[in-house]
């Protein structure tokens, strides 16, 4: 692991300061050249065309990275002529041209790459005098154009994984950003609902106190404490709401998601305020079902508290098949548009009946509102999905 680490490491100093791998290439190319000539058996210690060839033919290796294809080329040629005019003075491997391939195969263009091998495996096959010599120098030349194009490879497979790793870090980013845009969402109906519950059942028995507090002061009483009731209830369902904005490590200390069973204590409010409850729930299907049933019905009679002026609401849960149906109806003032998918309802400005209808689609079932069929009043229904 930790030679792994190094190394990594030792390959991005490298990528980062390129004259430190190229002056010592350049060094080692023209420190091959310059003892090949020393050593020439022909021309002892060498003449000064001889080194003159062998430096022309290394020392443009420290501009291979701007333009490989030129490098080679002017590299190719003293080489070739010292080959041909001083034959032993060639060393036995051409560090030079060697590097000069490699990074063709590596940074060059297509044409260029084939073109490269193409002369090498030629030039190499008729300019040797020998079989021996031909299949050495072959080695020498195909061995680094082969290398040089595995450098390639490599590189373009370490683009694609370092493009597929941005890319995962974009959907990340935005998974993230949507997963809190849907929380914001999520937290601000669920306050909606809470809040306008519970403020106009409070608005309402506040309303009605003062008229009942000399002629029948036990309804006063039980008006007051309906208000403190339901100001109660408000906290606890505002604390299980906002949990979710601890710290971490915080202990959260909060209740569950609502569930059917707490529509008791709804309803007992409602009737409280001086409308009939007539209300048959039937518990069953997951929390999340149940908790978006518990909202919608919620909502429904906190609408008909603010607006329907009804007499009389009729609540029914029932789970038929696969679904558990939510209906809520009551028999005041009907006016509204119908609301269905998408459309915004009259009666309580459009933010009630529209919570309504996205906690029903978040669970994959719908929701309809409008005036009822069958008489006066408003009429709430929802189909919600058992098989979330």
């Amino acid at each position: 692991m930790r030679m792994g680490r190094w190394t990594e490491g030792l390959l991005a100093w490298g990528r980062a300061r390129p004259w430190a791998v190229d002056a010592p290439l350049v060094a080692l190319a023209v420190g091959v050249a310059v003892s090949g000539v020393y050593s020439d058996p022909e021309h002892p210690g060498g003449t000064w065309w001889e080194y003159a060839l062998a430096l022309v033919g290394s020392v443009p290796l420290w501009w291979r990275r701007r333009n490989p294809w030129l490098v080679l080329l002017i590299c190719t040629l003293p080489t070739t002529a010292l080959s041909a005019l001083a034959h032993f003075a060639m060393p036995q491997i051409q560090v030079g041209m060697a590097v000069a391939i490699y990074t063709v195969a590596d940074r060059g263009k297509d044409w260029q790459r084939l073109l490269l091998l193409t002369l090498s495996v030629v030039g190499n096959v008729v300019g040797t005098r020998s079989i021996s010599g031909m299949m050495f120098s072959l080695v020498v030349s195909v061995g680094s154009f082969v290398f040089g194009s595995l450098v390639r490879e490599l590189r373009r497979l370490a683009g694609v994984e370092a493009e597929r790793a941005r890319q995962a870090g974009l959907r990340a980013a935005s998974d993230a950003a949507r997963a809190v845009a849907e929380e914001r969402a999520r937290i601000a109906r669920e306050m909606h609902d809470i809040l306008a519950h519970a403020v106009s059942l409070m608005v309402v028995q506040a309303e009605a106190g003062p008229l009942v507090v000399r002629n029948n002061p036990d309804r006063a009483i039980r008006a007051f404490d309906a208000i403190a009731d339901s100001g109660r209830d408000a906290m606890v369902q505002l604390r299980r709401v906002l949990g979710v904005l601890k710290e971490d490590g915080a202990a959260p200390a909060l209740a569950p998601q609502p569930r059917l069973a707490e529509l008791a204590g709804v309803l007992d409010r409602v009737r409280e305020s001086g409308v009939d409850v007539d209300a048959r729930i039937e518990e069953g299907g997951p929390a999340e079902v149940q908790a978006a049933a518990y909202r919608i019905v919620q909502e429904a009679l906190t609408n008909v508290v603010k607006h329907a002026r009804a007499g009389r609401v009729v609540v029914r849960v029932a789970v038929r098949g696969g679904s558990l149906e939510v209906e809520i109806a009551d028999d005041g003032v009907g006016a509204g548009a119908v609301l269905v998918g998408g459309g915004v309802d009259g009666r309580s400005g459009g933010r009630g009946l529209l919570s309504i209808r996205e906690r029903a689609a978040a669970c994959g079932g719908s929701a309809e509102a409008g005036p009822r069929t069958d008489g006066p009043g408003y009429l709430v229904a929802a189909v919600l999905p058992l098989n979330i």
